[in-house]
């Protein structure tokens, strides 16, 4: 298993040209003012983010290039950041962005079956996108909602409490563009103890 970063070891570019919205533009600037003089560098990670969201969920080569512009960085100084953390990704990814953790709490309470599930449904190995592009399915490590364990993040909702059979019908749900409720999928306010009735 590739952790996520590590599917993105070689930039993709798809030639498209980017630049800064209008708005997100706007919301650089905001951005930037939040950090000393002469410190706007420490702005890249909310930069990269906002790009990677402007791009559909991933950052080429000219939108690493344009963050490097806009914050006075060297394109390998942004990069270092970009394979650093998981969080970006340098390939497309698909329309549903699903990251199932892995890590002993969830993997102790099925995990593994939730993987195989995703498989299933998507038609996607972990690591790949679907030809539909509808969905890029990988394994991560902690999400941090261990209490309500085992969980899976989809974009930008945590999805908790799930079962082979709930989250079947979760990923269903979004494979035919039905709405789907985040958060426990059995109830839970927040973590607290699983109660039996």
């Amino acid at each position: 298993m590739k952790h996520p970063g590590l599917i993105n070891t070689v930039i993709k570019d798809n030639n498209d040209f980017f630049q800064w919205s209008e708005k997100n533009f706007a919301k650089i600037q905001i951005i930037i003012e939040k950090y000393p003089p002469g410190r706007q560098q420490s702005a890249v990670i909310p930069l990269l983010d906002l790009a990677q969201r402007q791009n559909k969920g991933w950052l080429n080569k000219s939108a690493i290039e344009k963050i490097a512009e806009t914050l006075s960085m060297s394109f390998i100084r942004v990069l270092e950041v970009v394979t650093f953390y998981s969080m970006f990704n340098l390939n497309p990814v698909g329309k549903n962005y699903v990251q199932i953790c892995r890590t002993t709490p969830c993997w102790l309470r099925g995990s593994d079956k939730l993987s195989e599930v995703a498989k299933e449904v998507t038609g996607c190995k972990i690591g790949v996108t679907s030809n539909d592009n509808q969905f890029t399915v990988v394994e991560v490590e902690c999400l941090g909602a261990c209490c309500n364990a085992p969980m899976v993040q989809i974009n930008d909702d945590y999805y908790e409490d799930l079962t082979e059979n709930n989250f079947r019908d979760l990923l269903n749900n979004l494979k035919t563009n039905k709405s789907i409720k985040p958060g426990s999928q059995i109830g839970r306010q927040t973590s607290d103890p699983k109660r039996n009735n």
